[in-house]
This record gives structure tokens, C-alpha cells and sequence, in this order.
């Protein structure tokens, strides 16, 4: 199952932050900022990408209901996908 760049800009754009975010993070430890501040910011980059996986999957459940009757293959692989993802 491919994904249409379109139905996914939104996620595309949260992954973008994140991956600044990420950036981030990185120079505050380099800097030797507190180890609350990193692992708050830490944190949040990882719940950024973590909802972005989710979307995927959404889109993807989505993409597959839209088809009419979902195929039994596309929706186990999605439930796995999903899955690896808890």
C-alpha cells in the first residue's frame, strides 16, 4: 500500500518540526543544559514522531476502508504496523 504525499503533508510537516526539535535537543546537551529541560524537550520530539506513526497508520486504515471491502492482507499489516508502534 503506497501513500499519497498529499494525504500525508500534514505528517510530513510534523516530522519536519520534530526533526528541528531533535536538532534542538542535541545542541542544548552539547551545551550542558540541564537534564530536565533535555529530556522535557526529549520527550516531546519523541511523542511529535510517535503521533506521526500513528497518522500513518490512520491514513493508511483510512486508504483501505475508502477502497470498499478492505483487503484481509492490508489490514494485518497495517494491525502489525500499528502494533510495532505500541
Amino acid at each position: 500500500m503506497d501513500l499519497d504525499p498529499q494525504d500525508i503533508r500534514a505528517i510530513i510537516l510534523r516530522m519536519k518540526r520534530a526533526h528541528g526539535h531533535l536538532a534542538s535537543v542535541i545542541r542544548m546537551m552539547e551545551e550542558g543544559s540541564d537534564c530536565e529541560s533535555v529530556l522535557t524537550q526529549l520527550a516531546a520530539v519523541n511523542k511529535a514522531l510517535a503521533r506521526s506513526g500513528f497518522a500513518i497508520v490512520a491514513t493508511g486504515l483510512q486508504d483501505c476502508m475508502a477502497d470498499g471491502t478492505p483487503d484481509e492482507a492490508d489490514l494485518k499489516k497495517m494491525e502489525k504496523l500499528f502494533l510495532s508502534l505500541a
